[in-house]
């Protein structure tokens, strides 16, 4: 696809556009694959969706500045709303796709499954290190943090403090 026709296509479509960027080689766009078209057929006819092949239209890319695929980006009234690069899971995807549709950043999309393996595994290193030296405080407090950052999407007091904090700030503008 021509830049001038993504353009295009985003500028005058009325209704919402996920775009996937992708390429035949890419495993993870592969593995992905699936669940993306399951979540789009969901969704079909509320919003469009854009598969473009990252070797056939690399102005696209350079326009986005997409540095990695998969990339899913999603657009309202042709301006971003929210990007996320790295294979997605399932429920990711309608999460992304439900937040494009209301026109709105979702409050919370949680990591990719290979973004939890490698935070966990290394919270859990740096916590290990941590305490078998003599920085324990400072290597067990970061890998705490990264470790809390893998699972932050299932912590039901996360869930219940960061809407409420959304909502005031969204309340101050």
């Amino acid at each position: 696809m021509k830049l001038s026709e993504f353009q295009k296509r985003l500028i005058d479509n009325t209704k919402p556009v996920i775009v996937d960027l992708w390429a035949p080689w890419c495993v993870p766009c592969r593995a992905m694959g699936p669940a993306f078209k399951q979540t789009s057929q969901k969704y079909d006819g509320q919003i469009d969706v854009l598969k473009i092949n990252a070797d056939e239209s690399p102005e696209v890319l350079k326009a986005l500045g997409v540095i990695g695929i998969p990339t899913v980006v999603g657009f309202a009234n042709g301006k971003e709303i929210l990007r996320r690069t790295g294979m997605q899971s399932s429920e990711a995807l309608d999460i992304m796709f439900d937040a494009i549709l209301h026109q709105r950043k979702p409050a919370i999309i949680p990591p990719a499954p290979m973004d939890r393996l490698i935070r966990s595994g290394t919270g859990l290193a740096l916590i290990t290190l941590g305490w078998f030296s003599g920085q324990w405080m400072l290597l067990m407090g970061i890998g705490g943090v990264l470790l809390f950052s893998a699972f932050y999407d299932r912590c039901p007091i996360y869930r219940a403090i960061i809407p409420r904090l959304t909502s005031l700030f969204h309340r101050s503008r």
